[in-house]
């Protein structure tokens, strides 16, 4: 008999043998999306220097400090300075540089009057004169400071910008690139061996033939594996021997894999030879999980201590179990945190039955008055792998209930986050 355990325990045996993997160093284009593993501490300050934020003008605010637009205050232009240069000149009181978006502050500039508040520009029209004038006419008082972004605003010199840890995206990719770093430390990508036992399997370009049917399961694995961060290594299908299953997990050991996925042969039906070849090869756990569907799984360390993790043969067990157990596992290995899959309260608008385990029901989430509603995708069947293909989530019904009424609030464990619903 096999042992009977919660979800809970499953996962927590199954991460308790899994580590985030060593670093290695990547272009920063391709650090998006894996995790840190250095802390990034800026050696310069952002911006490096006071600059404009504004088009306008540099001045000594204590000159304008009283300029309306009944009493504008008359100043000497005696420059003009764009971003990329540095004004050759300084601002003396009683004058002021034409400044563009992003050029230092000219020295003795303690402020910038942008355009609109000068009679460099024309409200009547909305834009600029054409043509730049040797003396402006200020219309409204700054203050020190004034549409100025100071050195070090950003980011001050010795700051820790990033801790190991952080999920690298376009925002962290553009700071990296202002702090000057062309390569950055992340966990490397986990290599995980697919493997799908059956002598039932045919390849996918295979014609069908009596009593079997095509390897979905080997390109479902092998996408989820793509999604989560990993890199799949196909080992194509392993036929119900000891021989052929034997060299097909040996070979994943020899191309380095870091973790082993396996479907099928795992339940109490299933031919011995699987568990036989999987016990011969490396230290295993068959188990039965409390959840439906998904209650057949396997967990051990085969040689070098690599984990492998058995997924149920049927199509639909086999991707709920891997979005509870194999894709935790594969973020942990690429450095994540959180692990857990984003979740949403929803209103049900269809009534559910439970067995009196914990159920994944596909379903179908769309948002509606301000809240998430949830309907099943249609037959539940664990063989049924276009009620996946229809899903965007998965409702989560505890062991302990067996009935939940159509307008309940149940968990959906998001698998997709659709556009327009504000996930």
């Amino acid at each position: 008999m096999l042992a009977l355990i919660s979800v809970e325990e499953a996962l927590a045996k199954i991460l308790s043998h899994v580590q985030p993997l060593e670093a290695e160093s990547v272009p920063i284009l391709d650090a998006q999306g894996r995790v840190l593993s250095e802390e990034i501490v800026s050696d310069i300050a952002i911006p490096p220097f006071d600059n404009s934020a504004m088009d306008g003008y540099a001045v000594c605010s204590a000159d304008v400090a009283q300029a309306t637009p009944e009493s504008p205050v008359r100043l000497a232009v005696v420059g003009s300075v764009a971003a990329g240069y540095v004004a050759a000149m300084r601002v003396e009181p009683g004058t002021a540089i034409r400044i563009m978006t992003g050029a230092p502050l000219p020295k003795g500039a303690d402020a910038v009057v942008p355009y609109e508040n000068t009679s460099d520009y024309d409200r009547s029209k909305d834009e600029r004169l054409a043509a730049p004038a040797d003396e402006i006419e200020v219309r409204g008082a700054v203050q020190a400071s004034d549409h100025v972004r100071s050195a070090g605003e950003d980011v001050y010199e010795g700051e820790q910008v990033m801790a190991p840890g952080r999920v690298v995206r376009a925002q962290e990719i553009g700071v990296l690139a202002s702090l000057g770093r062309e390569s950055v430390l992340v966990h490397r990508r986990p290599r995980v061996a697919i493997l799908a036992t059956g002598d039932e399997l045919l390849e996918i370009h295979e014609p069908l033939q009596p009593g079997k049917i095509r390897n979905s399961n080997e390109y479902t694995n092998a996408a989820l594996v793509t999604r989560t961060g990993g890199i799949p290594m196909r080992l194509g299908i392993g036929r119900d021997t000891e021989t052929d299953l034997t060299e097909r997990i040996r070979s994943g050991l020899e191309r380095g894999a870091d973790l082993f996925l396996t479907s099928g042969g795992v339940s109490v039906g299933d031919y011995d030879v699987v568990k036989d070849v999987l016990g011969n090869e490396g230290q295993m756990q068959f188990w039965q999980v409390r959840m439906k569907p998904g209650k057949p799984l396997a967990f051990g360390l085969l040689s070098g201590g690599v984990p492998l993790i058995g997924l149920p043969g049927n199509p639909v067990s086999a991707m709920v179990s891997f979005e509870q157990f194999a894709r935790p596992a594969i973020l942990k290995m690429l450095g994540h945190i959180d692990l857990v899959k984003p979740e949403v309260r929803a209103v049900l608008d269809e009534p559910l039955t439970n067995s009196g385990r914990r159920a994944f029901v596909r379903v179908i989430v769309s948002q509606r008055e301000g809240r998430y509603h949830a309907r099943t995708t249609g037959e539940q069947g664990s063989g049924v792998l276009t009620s996946m293909s229809k899903a965007n989530g998965l409702a989560i019904v505890p062991e302990e209930t067996l009935y939940l009424d159509e307008g309940s609030e149940v968990a959906v464990q998001m698998l997709d986050w659709p556009e327009g619903m504000g996930l």
